[in-house]
Parts: C-alpha cells; structure tokens; sequence
C-alpha cells in the first residue's frame, strides 16, 4: 500500500481539493461532502447539473448511521450483509450534509465502497466524500486510474490508481424512504442477494424525462453511459447483423460467442459469465468508441443477476 499516496489523498480532501479514487464498482471523483465548495468543484469537473444528487462515501457502517436522520432495520441487515460493497442506501439526510450534495432533497445516499486503498484513505480524511463517476457527465465510467487521467486531466488534484475495477458497473441503489424498500438503480448487486434479506423490492419509479428535477439516486437519467458513437441494441445475432448492414460497425457482444460481419468485435464473456462481462463492460464501450466505427450494436444480456444492471446501463447509453 502506497502509504505516501494515501496521505497525500486524504490531505487534499480535507483541503477541499478533487481526488479520483478506486472502487470495486468504478472510479468516483471525491470529495469532502461537507464542504460546499469542494462538492462544486466536483459537479465543475465533471460538467454535471446540480439537480443530479451525489453518493456520500464513509469508511464504515456508523459513519453512515451519523449522516442520516433515521436508520430503519432494513438498513441495518443490508449495511450488515453486504457492506463494504457495492450498495448504495438512501435514507432521510441528517443536519450535516449540504443541501448541494443531494440536490436540495431531504434524502441522502450512502455507501462503504470496498476497496482497500479507497477506505484507508476514508478513514485517514476523517471525512465523508461526495463521488460520482469520475468522468465528464453523461458519458462512459471510468474503470481504470488511465480513464480517469484521459477524461478530467488536470481538473484531478490526485489520482490514487487502484487498478482496474472488479465490478464494473456502479452500485446498485435501495430507497429505504417506503416499506418495503424500492429499487432505484441496479447495480453491481444483484437483486435476488438483496431481497434474500429484505423480501420483495419496490420497481424502480419510471424513467422521467430529463428535465431539472430532484432524483433521489444518480443514474436515473433517461441518457447515460453514453459513448461519441452511436450505439443501438439488439436481442439476437438476425437483429444485431441487420442494424450494422452497410456500415462499419462494432459488435459489443455481452454473453456467448460473437458473430462474424462486424468490422471490430469486444465480447465480453464468450462463456456466459455475466460476473466477467459486467467487469469489462465500460472498458469496451470504450475502445469501441475509439474503433473509428459509424455504430455500435450491443446485443442485450438476458436480464437475470448482473445481466439487469448490464441491460439498464447500455439502454440508457442507446437513448436519443
């Protein structure tokens, strides 16, 4: 463990200052979510509106519990089962939070990443940090230290490089503002493991058009994860094979062997493991992106397990 690296990162978050950090899901853009000025700079950076709330990162479970205004059971049995990790609680905000970093809501939300870099570093700031995805907003997440170096360059005070991200795709959000609990977001969780403890889940509310309103959870954008390239969805090798016909077009194959007629192919599990191609998902959007194509087709995942939170990321980067 870099110790010089991690001080240095701690120091400029209780300087107010940007710090890119690693988490199992993706790189987010921290800092001290109890200063207001350093919670703008980071929606400065990114070029991200103010109506879109930001995930407060702790340490450790009370750290959490001294944000909020109410700590219900099933926050405790989730926190318990599945924190550090990638799960985000939105629970009624305490005192302390700024209103900018919830969007002026009376809500806030809450997570222990589990990466060991990133929470030594929690721990040594002795502050919670407001992070988003550390790219410009809108676009791919970042799941390597190089993404985030390429996206904000200088606009990061500190880049702490945790290597790639194991997840790769963001964590999964639970509104425990009604009982039962609603699903905002999946994620990086799945929600078979989270209603094994909690029962059933709550739909996420309808996508809302995108207009400036509060949203309890980030990711709720109709448009997101979205690459320069075009990019349109597909069910089955017939459809994939008939939207690139005529031009030069990548196939961003989820699960199972990829079809030939593409002029670059990232298949992200050839073996149908939607562990391994939830990981390389953002990384090959991409290098698709980068291919110098004219579309990108994505063929979608069945939507079971990770292949929920798979399909809800690449919709959302397909819509115009």
């Amino acid at each position: 463990m870099d110790e010089k690296l991690i001080e240095e990162a701690a120091e400029a978050l209780r300087s107010g200052r940007l710090v890119a950090l690693p988490t199992e899901t993706v790189y987010g853009l921290g800092a001290n979510a109890l200063d207001p000025e350093a919670v703008a700079r980071v929606f400065e950076a990114k070029g991200r509106p103010r109506f879109d709330p930001l995930i407060v990162h702790v340490a450790n479970r009370s750290a959490a519990r001294a944000l909020a205004a109410a700590w219900p059971e099933a926050a405790e049995r989730l926190a318990r089962a599945f924190w550090p990790g990638p799960l985000t609680l939105v629970l009624p905000k305490g005192p302390r939070i700024p209103d900018l970093v919830t969007a002026g809501l009376p809500s806030v939300a809450l997570r222990v990443p589990d990466h060991p870099l990133t929470l030594e570093v929690l721990r040594r700031a002795g502050v919670p940090v407001a992070a988003p995805s550390a790219n410009r907003f809108g676009g791919v997440s970042p799941t390597s230290a190089e993404h985030v170096r390429a996206e904000l360059g200088e606009a990061v005070d500190v880049v702490v490089d945790g290597g790639p991200c194991r997840t790769g795709v963001e964590s999964t959000v639970v509104s425990l503002l009604e009982d039962p609990p609603r699903l905002l977001r999946p994620g990086g969780l799945t929600v078979e493991e989270l209603e094994e403890q909690v029962g059933e889940l709550l739909p996420p509310p309808p996508t809302a058009p995108d207009d400036p309103g509060g949203r309890a959870s980030p990711g709720m954008l109709s448009r997101h994860y979205a690459t320069r390239t075009p990019l349109v969805l597909a069910v089955d090798e017939r459809q994939a094979l008939s939207q690139a016909e005529g031009r030069r077009a990548g196939l961003l194959q989820v699960l199972g062997p990829a079809p030939a007629g593409f002029a670059v192919v990232e298949a992200l599990s050839p073996d149908g493991d939607l562990v391994e191609a939830a990981a390389g998902l953002f990384a090959a959007m991409r290098r698709l992106d980068e291919a110098g194509l004219e579309l990108i087709v994505a063929r979608l995942p069945p939507e079971r397990g990770l292949g929920r939170a798979i399909a809800d990321r690449l919709r959302r980067a397909a819509a115009r």
